[in-house]
C-alpha cells in the first residue's frame, strides 16, 4: 500500500487534534509510526499493554471480543480519519479492552499515548475537545445498546443502510460495502445468514439490488418504512 503523507492539515481534520498548536502538531509527527497492516493481520490483542493511540489512513480496523465459546462479536469498525483506542491512555494500568484486526490492506498511524497526555497537560482546549468526543462516543454506544436489545433485525439493518444513505440523496442511491457483509452481520449482532435473507426480501420487495459490493437503493423512503 502507498505510503501517504502527513500534514498538520490532515491531523488538523482528527477531532483530537483540531486545538493543537503549530508546535504541538510538529511534536506529534516527529514522535508518530506508521504501521502497515496485510488483510486479518493483528495490530494489538485483547489485554496487550496500551501505550499508543492510533488513527485509520487507509483501510478498515474491527475492534472485537472474544466470547469464551469463541464467537467474535465486532465491537466497531473504524473507517479512514478515524481515531481510536485514545481514551485508555487515562486508565492507571491501561491494557486494551479489545483485539485491533485489519480489514484488509491498512495503514495506521500510531501515537505514544506519553507524549499526547503531555501535550494535553498544556493545552486545556485540547482536553475539553477529548472530553467531548468521549461523551459523544458514550452516548452513540448508549444508542446502540438499546437497538441491539429493543430492535429486531430488520430494524438494525434498515438504520445501519440508511446511516450509510450519502446526505441530500432523494429517490434512489448505490451505497458501498467497504468491509465484508460478515463483519457488518456481527457489528448489528445479526448472524449472517439472518443478513443474508434480509436482503433477498429487501430485493424481492424492489427496495434495494445486490451486485457484489454495491448496494443499490432503489426508494429511500420506501426503505424508510420498511418492516
Amino acid at each position: 500500500m502507498t505510503k501517504l503523507p502527513v500534514t498538520h492539515q490532515y491531523l488538523r481534520k482528527v477531532h483530537l487534534f483540531t486545538s493543537l498548536t503549530e508546535i504541538q502538531l510538529n511534536l506529534l509527527m516527529r514522535t508518530m509510526h506508521y504501521i502497515n497492516l496485510d488483510e486479518t493481520n493483528i495490530l494489538f490483542l485483547h489485554g496487550d499493554l496500551a501505550e499508543r493511540f492510533f488513527i485509520v489512513q487507509q483501510g478498515h480496523i474491527k475492534l472485537t471480543r472474544t466470547s469464551v465459546e469463541g464467537v467474535e462479536k465486532v465491537i466497531e469498525v473504524i473507517p479512514p480519519g478515524e481515531s481510536f483506542a485514545e481514551a485508555i491512555m487515562f486508565m492507571n494500568k491501561p491494557s486494551y479492552p479489545v483485539t485491533a484486526q485489519a480489514i484488509g490492506e491498512t495503514t495506521v498511524l500510531a501515537f505514544e499515548n506519553q507524549v499526547f497526555l503531555g501535550i494535553l497537560q498544556d493545552s486545556f482546549d485540547t482536553c475539553l475537545q477529548v472530553m467531548s468526543d468521549m461523551s459523544m462516543r458514550l452516548h452513540r454506544w448508549l444508542n446502540e445498546i438499546d437497538e441491539l436489545a429493543l430492535q429486531n433485525a430488520n430494524y438494525r439493518f434498515i438504520n445501519y443502510l440508511l446511516s450509510q444513505v450519502p446526505i441530500g440523496s432523494q429517490g434512489s442511491c448505490q451505497i458501498q460495502f467497504d468491509v465484508p457483509k460478515q463483519v457488518i452481520a456481527s457489528r448489528l449482532s445479526i448472524k449472517p445468514e439472518t443478513l443474508s435473507r434480509i436482503l433477498r426480501q429487501m430485493t424481492k420487495a424492489k427496495i434495494l439490488t445486490v451486485t457484489g459490493k454495491c448496494i443499490d437503493i432503489l426508494d429511500i423512503d420506501k426503505l424508510r418504512t420498511y418492516q
